[in-house]
């Protein structure tokens, strides 16, 4: 077996876990049952696709694509902090209001 070949299936490898991954987060997205649940679903779709164009740059060999996954995991981080700081505030309405908090379900 070659290196060449070896990183071939690595790649092949890590494109198929990373794509199921992707999959799963979808669905916890998608489920929820709370919205802390979506958030992180929604921040571990973004960590993937950051590996995703990744192992893309690898792949072809492009360092084009190492400036899109810094401006995407920033971005993501963004994202992540700005739904955060929204969970927060709706958690502190909930308490100003006198509401019940023993489950924060989105239904």
């Amino acid at each position: 077996m070659t290196p060449e070949l070896f990183m071939e299936w690595s790649l092949d490898a890590a494109f198929v876990m990373v794509m199921v991954a992707i999959a799963l987060a979808f669905v916890r997205l998608a489920l929820g049952p709370t919205l802390h649940d979506r958030v992180v679903a929604l921040d571990m779709m973004t960590v993937l696709i950051v590996a995703f164009c990744a192992l893309y740059a690898i792949r072809n060999d492009d360092s084009a694509f190492l400036d899109i996954v810094i401006v995407l995991a920033l971005v993501g981080f963004l994202a992540t902090v700005a739904l955060a700081r929204f969970a927060e505030r709706r958690l502190m309405m909930r308490e100003e209001r006198g509401e019940d908090i023993k489950e924060d379900r989105d239904d």
